[in-house]
């Protein structure tokens, strides 16, 4: 393992909070070592400082990436945060219209939590059509999510009901996965997004989901972010954040459904 320095810590700290608007605290330091410890060895390197000088010479976008990838944490799983997803059900059965209802999970991973709005609007909404959106700055993650393949111990959440309706368990060499079945996977759509920049065209959702990603922002980047995401949602509409976060001393125009629930004005 390189050893990493505080001077070298601190050159990283201001990469990820200039890329992501992350902001790493001190106790992080060894997972920065851990983390970029071999993209040191693959580029030949001997120190973080080398490194970080590869990064912002900016000569390989590909690297810069991927250093990203590998600094922003990505812990999820099948129905985080259970009593969201009750919510969900009322909000989308009394949401009148024709149109698809749209959902948009903002740091979606490795896709569960995308997969679980889908399986839950698919039994909430009575065949009306829905579309689910998920994004996420790590471009590695992006392209796990799109499979919708997982061990099945990451699906150990999951009400057997729908485990049942809505995955195929593997067999063969696929024994111990699961795939979430093809007709739930064409509601779901994954794409490449920073919540710390411009967003791209994605179009406006009936509820946002923006879970255990503000925690890792400063309180001007929380409220930047949250203006941002709040763009997207329509009037009336819920955004979803974790249950350690809130949107407390940031003024905008949302009411508190209840804690950690909010609807646009």
């Amino acid at each position: 393992m390189y050893a990493i320095s505080d001077q070298e810590f601190a050159q990283f700290q201001r990469f990820i909070f200039e890329a992501a608007g992350i902001s790493l605290s001190p106790a992080k330091k060894a997972l920065v070592c851990g983390r970029l410890a071999k993209r040191l060895e693959a580029h030949g390197l001997d120190s973080y400082a080398a490194y970080f000088a590869l990064l912002k010479s900016g000569q390989d976008g590909v690297e810069t990436q991927m250093a990203i990838d590998l600094l922003t944490t990505n812990e999820t799983y099948f129905f985080r945060e259970p009593r969201h997803f009750e919510v969900l059900t009322r909000e989308a059965r009394e949401t009148p219209g024709r149109q698809p209802y749209r959902v948009w999970s903002a740091a979606s991973s490795t896709g569960e939590e995308a997969y679980t709005i889908a399986m839950v609007l698919h039994d909430s909404l009575d065949g009306r059509p829905f579309e689910v959106v998920g994004t996420d700055i790590s471009t590695r993650v992006v392209t796990r999510a799109r499979t919708g393949h997982y061990s099945e111990q990451r699906g150990r959440q999951i009400p057997p009901a729908m485990l049942k309706r809505y995955c195929l368990k593997g067999l063969g060499p696929q024994a111990g996965t699961f795939l979430v079945d093809r007709s739930l996977r064409q509601h779901v759509r994954f794409s490449h997004a920073n919540l710390n920049a411009p967003l791209p065209d994605l179009g406006a959702f009936d509820a946002v989901f923006l879970r255990n990603v503000m925690i890792y922002f400063n309180g001007e980047t929380k409220r930047q972010v949250v203006t941002r995401v709040l763009s997207q949602l329509k009037p009336g509409g819920v955004l979803f954040v974790g249950h350690s976060e809130s949107l407390h001393g940031i003024d905008l125009a949302v009411a508190a459904v209840m804690p950690s629930v909010y609807r646009k004005a």
